[in-house]
């Protein structure tokens, strides 16, 4: 996590005030004890009314204080945490975009998306908790702890040993469940993959008749998904019956200790009850404190996996240094080869030819044989591992990407229609082509005959024949 601050430099504000207010709380909460401690000595014992009318009037009036600082706390927390959470989204995703097709290929799809939604919300969730509690836990602990040293030290040596022994088995249950954790998450990236290349291939599994298989797969993997956490929820489920079974033992102890301490006249019956109070105080906060670590053990975990897309950098550098010369031939491979990561034999080699402005070059071959890769070059989904590739006159590698790819027409292998309308799909090669210009584009593409038959919808952008035809969305569409 301690990597991922710099997305909190536009929070400081929010990350100084909300603590400051989560403390003054703890101030408020420790202070109740004692009030109750003087109702008893001084009120109860003495048979004072107004005494004890007027602490009550007191102990409502810090509650009071202590919810308007939690609610300002939640405030900043909330502003913190959710702007960390998009900003961090919004710098993954720019990141995982000026990946080239290697790096995708290297994490795939699925965990790229599961990394994005699902790990960026739990380091959020760390983000948000710490605001909220990793302040007011340690200030309650160390507050209690010396109140109730101060008020008896012999006695406080009984929430001593008990906060121990909470804290080792909170030490213990943090150990265990990290890495069953970090196994969820992959297993999450797994169904993920799974279901992805489910709804993508429906039809090829339909006509393969293997519904049954993917769905045996599926199931397989959910089970595992379903049986690692439950693991780490048998694990995690030991946190809070042994820590109360802890708390209530150390109370019974501090009640027969402070008996005796009692009937010697080393303590008043108020001060008993403030040390009851504040050994619920201190143990209740580190049960709080136990879930806050299962928290920040799942965001760690997440961070992790974050910051292994941020340290991955993209092979592809992205450099402009020359223009393109028309006069020079269109596509020129020179003794090119090609390997995927992590492939120990070459998909191409030795590839050399010369295409020309206005020739036609047809790649033929069986599959498996190359052709998709050596069209993935050109416009530079994936860098060459020798050779070289020349673009009207000047290294591939001398182009920016973005101007690279203006100058041609891709049409990759699966079609794909992003969520909106046709207009803005058809708008993705050029942001401002007109009515005209896209309708002429889909009859090239022979689909304006089913275009045109679509419904008409709310905004005009198409024609048909001489009357304007209406956007039409595309959500839904096979």
């Amino acid at each position: 996590m301690f990597k991922l601050k710099r997305f909190l430099r536009n929070y400081k504000k929010e990350l100084i005030l909300g603590p400051f207010f989560k403390l003054l709380e703890a101030i408020f909460e420790l202070i109740v004890p004692v009030v109750m401690a003087k109702i008893i000595d001084n009120g109860i014992t003495a048979g004072d009314k107004e005494y004890i009318i007027k602490m009550i009037g007191l102990i409502i009036l810090l509650g009071v204080c202590g919810l308007g600082f939690a609610l300002t706390c939640q405030y900043f927390a909330a502003k913190c945490a959710y702007g960390f959470g998009t900003d961090l989204r919004n710098a993954l995703y720019s990141h995982i975009n000026k990946f080239s097709h290697g790096e995708i290929d290297k994490f795939g799809t699925s965990s790229l998306i599961t990394r994005i939604n699902n790990d960026t919300m739990l380091a959020q969730n760390g983000v948000n908790m710490f605001i909220r509690l990793a302040v007011r836990a340690p200030f309650l602990i160390v507050g209690a702890t010396i109140i109730s040293m101060m008020i008896d030290f012999k006695l406080s040596l009984i929430l001593l040993a008990a906060a121990v022994l909470i804290t080792i088995v909170i030490a213990w249950v943090k150990k265990k469940t990290l890495p069953m954790y970090n196994k969820i998450q992959r297993g999450l990236d797994k169904i993920s993959l799974l279901t992805r290349e489910n709804l993508d291939g429906v039809r090829v599994i339909r006509a393969f008749s293997k519904q049954d298989t993917e769905t045996k797969e599926l199931e397989k993997e959910s089970e595992q998904l379903s049986d690692a956490c439950i693991r780490a929820g048998r694990v995690s489920a030991i946190l809070n019956p042994l820590t109360f079974a802890l708390m209530n033992l150390g109370i019974v102890a501090i009640m027969w200790f402070g008996g005796i301490r009692v009937n010697n006249g080393f303590l008043t019956q108020g001060e008993i009850t403030a040390f009851v109070n504040y050994m619920t105080q201190i143990l209740l906060v580190l049960i709080v404190l136990a879930n806050l670590i299962v928290i920040f053990s799942k965001a760690s975990s997440s961070a992790a996996r974050i910051n292994e897309i941020f340290d991955t950098v993209p092979t592809i550098n992205d450099r402009d240094n020359s223009e393109f010369d028309f006069s020079s031939a269109a596509v020129s491979f020179e003794n090119v080869s090609f390997s995927y990561p992590g492939s120990s034999e070459n998909s191409l080699e030795g590839i050399s030819f010369t295409l020309n402005k206005g020739e036609i070059l047809g790649i033929i071959g069986g599959t498996g044989s190359g052709k998709s890769t050596l069209a993935n070059l050109i416009p530079r989904f994936y860098d060459i591992t020798s050779g070289k590739i020349n673009i009207f006159g000047n290294d591939i590698k001398d182009y920016s990407c973005e101007k690279l790819r203006k100058i041609m027409g891709i049409i990759p292998q699966k079609a794909v229609l992003f969520s909106g309308t046709i207009a803005e799909n058809m708008r993705w090669a050029k942001e401002n082509a007109t009515e005209e210009e896209i309708v002429s584009a889909l009859k090239t593409a022979q689909a304006w005959e089913f275009v045109s038959a679509l419904p008409e919808k709310s905004t005009p952008i198409f024609l048909r024949g001489e009357k304007i035809f209406r956007e039409v969305s595309v959500r839904g569409l096979p």
